[in-house]
């Protein structure tokens, strides 16, 4: 099961904000566990592991998956982590998650494994599928489907709407602009990190 289903306040707790995987707020500010409260001297590995981690579980990818989009992100033209995170970004599920189809990652990547979701007028089940410039995407046009979606974009994940993308709320329809850019990724991470902890592995 390479899909985290687990308490995801003991995650938040230990790698910090994460506006993908969970909209609570932890009580306790320190890491979980047994021994969260002591002071722990971390090593360059773990350093290196936490902001990989952070990817994984803000964006609800699987290992192999992030070892997938770092191949690709390494093909392309320009610095690899920004590429990295632009993939990650233009994914089906961030994409809803960023309109506010979806309270977060994993409830949009339900919305759209439910075929609510429309690319280009057709439906598409699919999470990961990657929005490119110029995709249109749309609630479909069922009763069930507007209700969630209008539910949804009453309490959004994230106050604002990154400029990539232009939502016309009364049509509940969206369309990519663009690619996402650095400035405007939700989650706190030092990309450059992840770059250099799959440098030795990938």
């Amino acid at each position: 099961m390479s899909r985290y289903r687990g308490p995801r306040l003991r995650i938040t707790r230990r790698l910090g904000d994460l506006p993908g995987l969970t909209r609570k707020s932890a009580k306790r500010a320190y890491p979980p566990g047994q021994h969260g409260q002591a002071r722990r001297k971390r090593s360059e590995y773990a350093i290196r592991l936490e902001e990989k981690q952070k990817l994984r579980f803000n964006y609800g990818i699987s290992e192999r998956q992030l070892v997938r989009y770092v191949k690709k992100a390494r093909a392309q033209e320009g610095s690899t982590g920004t590429n990295l995170l632009k993939l990650l970004e233009n994914r089906l599920d961030n994409v809803c998650f960023r309109l506010g189809f979806g309270p977060t990652v994993p409830g949009a990547r339900q919305f759209v494994n439910h075929g609510h979701i429309t690319v280009n007028g057709r439906v598409v089940d699919i999470p990961s599928y990657q929005c490119r410039a110029g995709d249109v995407v749309a609630v479909r046009e069922r009763k069930c489907s507007k209700k969630l979606a209008e539910g949804n974009l009453e309490f959004p994940g994230l106050a604002n709407i990154p400029p990539h993308l232009e939502l016309d709320k009364a049509k509940l329809t969206a369309k990519v602009v663009s690619k996402c850019e650095r400035e405007w990724v939700a989650l706190e991470i030092n990309e450059l990190l992840v770059v250099e902890f799959y440098s030795r592995k990938v």
